[in-house]
């Protein structure tokens, strides 16, 4: 029986479907009871070619997802019927693809993570809003669910075609030889798909750890210490690909169930709280781990950041975990969050001293509180710890303007005021090196962005 297997005809369906997903204008359902953000959002989204439709209730709301695919939704968190936590919340449920922005205050914290966890936003947005800074978003997220309709295409094209490839037989191997490679071809699309995709892990820890940086009495430069010093620390005991991406994550998110505390508690040093507020901050792994449980995909994370004050002879908390059955990462972090607690607390008169006499500080503890080998790898990575240098050559130092397309990202860069805006490894192509040049120019002083020589 001979069959007829070429793709081209199946191809040519899904290449017009696509098409017709990246051409068509994107859905934007906004839902808010004040008619006046409304009204603004419909004018700065319809300004920018989005096909807008509004609601003012979240029941209406999810009758008119029921109607329409959308690429995005956008919603308020206070409204009287509904809470935005709450709609969103179902919004997921009924359209698990579509993007969900949320519109929030400062002040609706709780109810943001409340959001975060169980409505799986993707991104929010602090009233009033930069006009830019929505448009961006919304693009991105545009762009993701799109995405990942691209990779639902693809994949059920070379489902297709892997169905046909079973019923073939020996007599048509040199037919199959040539379809395989166009069925290559589209796999390897389907790859690169996939490998964007992952990205939104990264995505969901710059989101959280924005979280921290946004509140006044946490200091996000401290993360971003404790977090690249994991990373010279996990990449110096040659661990897995996925430790050595883990552990930038978890010093990011290493405080983040400080979030849910009295701020008096992380305020001041440990050591100046009283014996009960002791006990308090010293909950806030655990609260951190309730906090990541629905985003399963973070486990690994979320074990790091749990067991972060597990000390290597035992006498540590929450279980008293000794030696090796202590989550490598949490055995990681520990140690880079004391190093730049005993940094911080250093009255040496240089920086230089400082570190040193931090590195001494946790040296003591060798064998005790951390494992061994993790301070050896601390003492052999110190000098890039507190220099950052890189090999000769293959790192450099720029600003927006000297920027390249194919440079790569070498370290994640923060705004002047310690928001994450792209994540290492970023490869800079022409629309995100114009975008961070129109940032640059509101800036009283240049980036420092720290690259890898264009591929």
């Amino acid at each position: 029986m001979a069959i007829n297997i070429c793709s081209w005809p199946y191809l040519m369906q899904e290449i017009a479907e696509i098409q017709e997903l990246n051409t068509s204008p994107p859905n934007i359902l906004c839902l808010d009871d004040e008619a006046s953000v409304l009204k603004s959002l419909v004018r700065l989204l319809r300004l920018n070619k989005f096909n807008v439709v509004v609601s003012t209730d979240g029941h209406d709301a999810l009758k008119k997802m029921t109607a329409l695919q959308f690429e995005v939704v956008i919603s308020d968190m206070r409204m009287p019927k509904m809470s935005g936590a709450e709609f969103l919340a179902k919004a997921k449920k009924l359209a698990p693809d579509t993007q969900r922005i949320l519109l929030t205050g400062y002040s609706d914290l709780e109810s943001t993570v409340s959001a975060v966890n169980h409505g799986g936003i993707h991104a929010y947005i602090q009233k009033p809003w930069q006009n830019d800074q929505l448009i961006s978003i919304v693009k991105s997220a545009v762009e993701k669910f799109r995405l990942k309709k691209q990779n639902e295409i693809l994949q059920a094209h070379v489902e297709k075609q892997n169905a046909q490839l079973t019923e073939l037989n020996g007599s048509l191997e040199l037919r199959v030889e040539k379809r395989t490679k166009q069925i290559k071809q589209v796999l390897k699309k389907l790859e690169e798909a996939n490998e964007r995709e992952k990205h939104e892990h990264q995505s969901t820890v710059e989101l959280l750890y924005n979280f921290v940086n946004a509140n006044p009495h946490l200091d996000g430069n401290k993360a971003q210490n404790i977090a690249n010093t994991c990373t010279q620390i996990a990449l110096y005991l040659n661990l897995s690909q996925k430790s050595i991406d883990l552990a930038p994550m978890a010093g990011y998110l290493a405080q983040i169930g400080l979030l849910a505390m009295d701020p008096e508690l992380y305020k001041k040093p440990v050591n100046k709280l009283t014996e009960s507020q002791r006990k308090t901050f010293y909950t806030h792994p655990s609260t951190a781990q309730l906090m990541l449980m629905p985003a399963m995909h973070l486990h690994d994370l979320s074990d790091a950041i749990y067991y972060q004050f597990e000390r290597y002879n035992g006498n540590g908390m929450p279980k008293g975990l000794a030696g090796n059955d202590i989550p490598i990462g949490a055995m990681v972090l520990g140690l880079a969050r004391d190093y730049w607690d005993a940094f911080e607390q250093s009255i040496a008169s240089n920086e230089k001293e400082r570190h040193e006499q931090a590195l001494e500080t946790v040296k003591l503890y060798s064998g005790t509180f951390y494992h061994p080998k993790i301070v050896r790898a601390l003492e052999a990575s110190h000098t890039k710890i507190y220099e950052q240098k890189s090999t000769a050559g293959s790192i450099l130092i720029c600003n927006a303007h000297e920027l390249k397309e194919r440079m790569v990202l070498g370290r994640a860069l923060h705004s002047h005021s310690g928001i994450m805006l792209l994540p290492k490894g970023h490869e800079f192509s022409r629309k995100s090196i114009e975008k961070l040049q129109q940032l640059e120019s509101k800036k009283p002083t240049p980036f420092r962005i720290m690259v890898k020589s264009a591929k």
